[in-house]
């Protein structure tokens, strides 16, 4: 397990409401981090990141130093200040975010950040400025929302990595969706034969896929 034993959240098709209620109270948060939680929640944006799951992407992100890094739905920035947070400087870092008020406090929020940029726009549009060392896919390009999912070869740099969160602990194969049948977008990522894909319990009920270009 990443982290720490987190409090039970609730799994939708595509997001795990009560993200952002995770980080209320809590004064072991990178300074960035907190003040992307304090944005989400004063904003009613209660779809952040679990700090678990955060903590796996700083972990990433501190592994690419010198590296373009990418993140579909930045929301209120939560996910993307973990990745700032742990990113070597010579890092270069980009996400983008459909809603436009939510886009306008993320950048905002990040403007003393010289090494990130937050684009407003659909999540299709973070391909031209790849392709990534690491990406995390939390706003669209994974399939879970019915989407067609990247091609990680012409989005991720050769060895890149790919990070899809929202998923719940797998107890049997094939994987089944919670809500019945079966999982689609994990089996078509942890089969996939351009990556070689694990699943990473991150609390009690979700886990990550990370995922790595072949």
């Amino acid at each position: 397990m990443v982290g720490e034993a987190l409090e039970p959240v609730v799994r939708l098709v595509a997001v795990t409401i009560g993200g952002t209620a995770t980080y209320h109270g809590r004064t072991d948060l990178p300074h960035l981090v907190a003040a992307a939680a304090d944005l989400a929640e004063r904003t009613g944006f209660d779809l952040s990141c679990l700090p678990a799951h955060g903590r796996l992407l700083s972990v990433l992100a501190a592994g690419r130093p010198g590296g373009r890094i990418g993140e579909t739905g930045t929301g209120c920035g939560v996910g993307l200040a973990w990745l700032a947070t742990a990113a070597d400087p010579s890092s270069s870092l980009v996400s983008v975010e459909l809603d436009p008020e939510r886009a306008a406090a993320a950048r905002d929020l990040f403007a003393g950040v010289p090494n990130v940029t937050v684009l407003r726009g659909d999540w299709s549009d973070l391909e031209a400025h790849g392709p990534f060392d690491l990406l995390a896919l939390d706003g669209g390009g994974g399939g879970k929302s019915g989407e067609e999912p990247i091609d990680p070869r012409r989005w991720l740099a050769p060895g890149g990595t790919v990070v899809l969160d929202d998923f719940t602990p797998r107890t049997a194969w094939p994987p089944a969706h919670p809500q019945g049948g079966s999982d689609r977008p994990r089996l078509h990522w942890l089969e996939h034969p351009d990556l070689l894909t694990t699943e990473v319990v991150t609390g009690p009920a979700s886990c990550t896929l990370v995922a790595t270009l072949r």
